[in-house]
């Protein structure tokens, strides 16, 4: 079984080091399964699609693949079924949510997680699209095809993330490790000197070496952590487990990969065997990392990594075989290491590790005053880990460190990349020259890439004509991409363009779904013809919180009726028509990046750029009215001006009922909303400001949040493409929420589209508005984070909608989804896959 982490993210993933056909078909017909790491470099809901897209380019539908689970670990230790592997175990609790205690370490935007969700955009304009998808509540998760997989018969792990799946799975059913052969891990460095950073030697005086020396590569917390690799920091209690598990383990750490840089040898090698699609694929995304680098330092700072590991452990399973102790591609020698997860002194407990702190009894059976008992590091920033004036930190949770005595695991330790033995190629690693000819292997190799998968393939823009109608007000939608904006994104298309004209869209990155989902948006406005609309990526953390981290945005469920299923849309994004704009890491030197990239025209928006771009289109004088469904991190980045309306869907107003709101991951908050919690502070600046704001609460939310008579409506409205979209989406939300407990609050998203039925019907809904003075309650405890409260001192008034037609508001729902204005150009994936199947009318001439 592979436990792969990163796809995509450490060069390129294509297993190296298949030498004959033989050894290929044999590893064909053993059982292979794939579970993915989704608290390091990429998230469950983009990772598992990402896969599942690979695996079919390379006719492997057979692997299995496992995901998350929202099992958890009581307060006592005793670990439930399915524990999603969301959370490192430090931790995990009952739930899927938590915050991101090491995983903050790598970031979250370009460069981080949205370039390995998206692949740098290269996944949707290259990868075929198959069958399988996340599905809620039907997908398999990591721990059931990691136990399905292990007691079947002997197995080999390799690991490429973090190890919280498997150290799960060794801590619940120790009785399956004899089945395990041998684990392969990437991760950790023993003797390593990080080459990175360093200063070049006819440097002056003035450069200022960072992890230059460094055992570690934390980049992005090297001044409180020199010591640990991403992939062990991830979860350092795991791979504790891991490494102290007794199973063989053959370790490849930086020691390995740090001799192993990509050099422009191997990459114009690379660039000229191209033959297959995975070979295409795999330099695509090492080309995007060097094109999108940092700095200039590329070549010296870039690593064969995952897929190194790879190709040693195929090395060294077919030379075990054969009772050999050498690898092919790198020297090995066996060394005495531990994990740290904690830092001395051990005895003293300060309310950093949950294992010991305010427990009589540690969690796990863990021994008190042992090496798990210290100072657990708490952040990137934890300020027990630095050192005055000094800016290397003294920090070693996950450094996988050499010792003696009883703590040590025997491990054989990859120490250094084997140089090419054929002096006369260009290539100077012995695993260069293996990965190239892997990947130009015709047998077993991909079938066919997007383009090729369908004869007739094309990347159609749609644009409507509106030259001849009188456009009316200009709007943009700003959302964070719960199901509820879609179905409000969708309302707001259809509605007539001379009542209003949908210039643009903002998304945000903290709320509902990661930034990665704005390929969503993309694909609903090529679906509806609206192609001509700008989407701008805003804020992926809560304004006045660090922009590496996770507050407020950690309150959302990672698993069930959280990200995993917005991220998807509840496994329903695949069905909709693939729209040619997607994000992409496109750059250019313009826009502050290092250098231009080959498409710098394509590149991402930002949302204050369209926000720009918008006004100059408009006349001086002419208003913006803005909706708002998300956080309203982004609207208080933008200037905006007091002639701009504003319409904020959130926010709770208590009343004579003492009615809650729905903050239901924090019950001590009784009466926040969830676009107010989740950014108190941007909630604050845009509410208390002197803008024309309407604000629609949950009051009034709740009064529209009916499955059953919403469903009932658009069931009876004329048939049209969009109207089908909508009614499949909220049924799968109402039988989620009917049958499953972790969806118990799916209503809360009906909600949201009543602000975009408000905006295009006005008075139409006899609506009761009242002005009140409010105020955000200071967000200094979580008890209060995102209240507002009515203050009758305050001189700042803002609208409230507070009641309306509710039989109004269905017939207009209904009529707006039905009507054959406006409607859908291509209706779903199926469509587009037959119109590109076989050549239709409009593309012959």
């Amino acid at each position: 079984m592979e436990a792969a982490g990163r796809p995509a993210a450490d060069g390129p993933t294509t297993t190296a080091g298949r030498s004959s056909a033989g050894d290929r078909n044999v590893v064909r017909k053993r059982r292979s399964a794939v579970s993915i790491s989704v608290n390091a470099w990429s998230d469950a809901g983009h990772a598992v699609n990402h896969l599942y897209d690979i695996l079919y380019m390379m006719g492997r539908d057979d692997i299995l693949v496992g995901i998350g689970g929202d099992g958890g670990i009581s307060d006592s230790g005793t670990i439930h079924p399915n524990v999603g592997g969301y959370l490192p175990l430090v931790d995990q609790g009952m739930t899927t949510v938590g915050g991101c205690w090491y995983r903050q370490a790598i970031p979250q935007e370009g460069g981080g997680r949205l370039d390995k969700d998206t692949n740098f955009g290269l996944r949707r304009g290259f990868l075929p699209q198959g069958h399988r998808r996340y599905t809620p509540v039907q997908q398999p998760t990591a721990q059931q095809v990691m136990i399905d997989t292990i007691s079947a018969g002997p197995t080999t792990i390799i690991l490429t993330g973090s190890h919280t799946n498997f150290a799960i799975f060794l801590m619940t059913y120790p009785h399956l490790k004899r089945n395990v052969k041998h684990i392969y891990i990437m991760g950790g460095g023993v003797r390593s000197k990080n080459p990175t950073g360093c200063c070049p030697k006819n440097s002056t005086t003035s450069c200022m070496p960072q992890q230059c020396g460094d055992r570690g590569n934390l980049f992005t917390s090297y001044s409180t952590n020199l010591n640990a690799e991403f992939n062990i920091f991830g979860d350092p209690f795991s791979a504790y487990q891991v490494f102290h598990s007794g199973i063989p383990i053959t370790l490849v750490p930086l020691d390995a990969t740090n001799t192993i840089p990509i050099n422009k040898e191997f990459f114009y090698e690379f660039q000229r065997q191209q033959s297959t699609y995975e070979a295409q694929y795999c330099f695509k995304a090492l080309k995007m990392s060097r094109d999108t680098w940092f700095n200039d330092q590329f070549y010296m700072s870039y690593f064969m990594w995952d897929s190194f590991t790879s190709g040693v452990a195929i090395s060294s399973m077919r030379n075990d075989k054969n009772g050999k102790f050498e690898n092919d591609f790198v020297q090995l020698e066996y060394m005495n290491i531990t994990v740290i997860t904690s830092n001395k002194p051990y005895v003293v407990h300060d309310g950093s590790n949950p294992f010991f702190d305010g427990r009589t009894t540690p969690k796990f059976g863990l021994q008190k005053g042992g090496i798990h008992s210290g100072h657990v590091q708490t952040g990137i920033t934890d300020s027990f880990c630095c050192i005055k004036r000094s800016n290397k930190g003294r920090c070693e949770d996950g450094y996988t460190k050499e010792v003696s005595g009883p703590e040590a695991a025997h491990i054989r330790v990859a120490t250094k990349a084997k140089p090419n033995v054929d002096k006369y190629s260009p290539l100077d690693r012995e695993f260069f020259k293996s990965f190239l000819q892997a990947l130009s292997l015709n047998e077993n190799s991909g079938r066919f890439n997007i383009s090729a998968q369908f004869p007739f393939y094309r990347e159609v823009l749609y644009k409507p004509d509106f030259k001849n109608k009188k456009v009316g007000q200009p709007v943009i939608i700003d959302m964070d991409m719960s199901p509820g904006d879609f179905v409000s994104l969708i309302y707001l298309l259809k509605a007539p363009i001379e009542v209003l004209d949908l210039k643009g869209i903002f998304v945000s990155g903290n709320g509902w779904a990661h930034i990665a989902s704005i390929d969503i948006v993309y694909d609903i406005l090529h679906m509806m013809g609206r192609d001509d609309i700008p989407v701008g990526r805003g804020n992926t953390t809560a304004l006045g919180t660090p922009t590496l981290g996770c507050n407020y945005a950690s309150t959302i469920p990672q698993g069930s009726g959280g990200r995993i299923d917005s991220d998807t849309l509840y496994g329903l994004a695949r069905s909709l028509p693939r729209s040619p704009r997607r994000y992409t890491a496109e750059n250019s030197v313009k826009h502050g990046a290092p250098r231009n990239t080959d498409h710098p025209e394509l590149r991402q928006p930002m949302a204050f750029e369209v926000w720009q771009s918008i006004k100059e289109q408009l006349c001086p004088s002419e208003k913006i009215t803005i909706l708002t469904s998300g956080p309203l991190t982004n609207l208080a980045n933008i200037m905006l001006s007091d002639s701009n309306k504003i319409y904020v869907v959130g926010g709770h107003i208590r009343d004579e009922n003492d009615s809650k709101g729905n903050v239901f991951t924090i019950p001590p908050n009784s009466y926040s909303e969830f676009n107010m919690f989740l950014d108190p502070l941007a909630a604050k600046i845009v509410l208390e400001s002197s803008l024309d704001i309407t604000l629609i609460p949950l009051k009034s939310q709740r009064k529209a949040a009916s499955f059953q008579s919403i469903l009932q409506a658009i069931k009876h409205a004329d048939h049209t493409l969009e109207a089908s979209f909508v009614h499949r989406l909220l049924f799968l939300l109402h039988e989620l929420q009917q049958k499953h407990r972790l969806y118990h609050h799916m209503d809360i998203f009906l909600g949201e589209v009543l602000g975009a039925v408000y905006l295009v019907e006005g008075f139409n809904m006899r609506p009761s508005i009242q002005s009140m003075p409010i105020s955000i309650i200071p967000n200094n405890t979580i008890r209060t984070n995102g209240q507002i409260a009515v203050n009758k001192q305050s001189s700042n008034f803002v609208k409230v909608f507070l009641d309306f037609s509710s039989e109004e508001y269905y017939y207009q729902v209904a009529k707006s989804f039905g009507s054959k204005e406006q409607s859908a150009v291509v209706g779903s994936f199926v469509e587009q896959s037959a119109i590109w199947s076989g050549q239709p009318e409009r593309l012959k001439a």
